[in-house]
C-alpha cells in the first residue's frame, strides 16, 4: 500500500524540513518490509479566499484531489480520536492488509477541515487536543508513521 500526505501548507527551508526529509527516507529505507510501497507528499498553498467556509472548500478539492477513487482517508483534527502509536500502526496495517492500493492522511489548513471532509473519511485521528501548526503536525505525522513501520516489523526503534 503506498501512503499519501495531502497537506495545506508548504514546509519551508529550515529544521523541520530537514527532519521530515530524514523521516521521509527512513520510512521508504524500511517501510516497504511492513507492506508500504511507497511515501507522496502532496501540498498546497492555503486558501486566499475570505469566507472561512469558502477557505475550507477550496482546500478540501485539493486534498480530496489526490484521492483514488474508493481509497482509505484519515483526517488529522483536533476533534479527532488520539491514537496510541501501536494502534496507529494497527490501523495502518489493517488497510494494507484489505487491499488498499492507498492511505492517505489530511492536514488541513489553519481554519481545519471543512464537516464533508470529516465526515467521509475513514477515521478522524488527533494529536492532542492542542492546536499545532502544519510544519510541526507534518513532522510529527512522518515521525509516527515511521514509527508505526518499525512497531510492524518489530524493529527496536519503539520501545514502549
Amino acid at each position: 500500500m503506498k501512503i499519501a500526505i495531502a497537506a495545506i501548507g508548504h514546509l519551508k527551508s529550515g529544521p523541520e524540513k530537514d527532519l521530515a526529509a530524514e523521516y521521509e527516507q527512513r520510512i521508504l529505507g524500511l517501510g516497504r518490509k511492513a507492506g508500504f510501497t511507497g511515501l507522496a507528499i502532496h501540498d498546497w498553498a492555503e486558501s486566499r479566499a475570505r469566507d472561512v467556509k469558502l477557505r475550507q472548500q477550496e482546500e478540501a478539492k485539493h486534498l480530496w484531489s489526490v484521492v483514488p477513487e474508493g481509497a482509505p482517508v484519515l483526517v488529522l483534527d483536533e476533534r479527532g480520536e488520539a491514537l496510541a502509536s501501536e494502534a496507529f500502526a494497527k490501523l495502518l496495517a489493517a488497510e494494507a492488509g484489505r487491499g488498499a492500493r492507498q492511505l492517505t492522511l489530511m492536514i488541513g489548513g489553519p481554519d481545519g477541515h471543512i464537516s464533508e471532509t470529516r465526515s467521509k473519511a475513514l477515521k478522524t485521528i488527533s494529536f492532542g487536543p492542542m492546536t499545532w501548526p502544519h510544519r510541526m503536525v507534518r513532522v510529527m505525522l512522518l515521525e509516527q508513521i515511521y514509527r508505526a513501520v518499525t512497531i510492524l516489523v518489530n524493529h527496536p526503534y519503539h520501545r514502549a
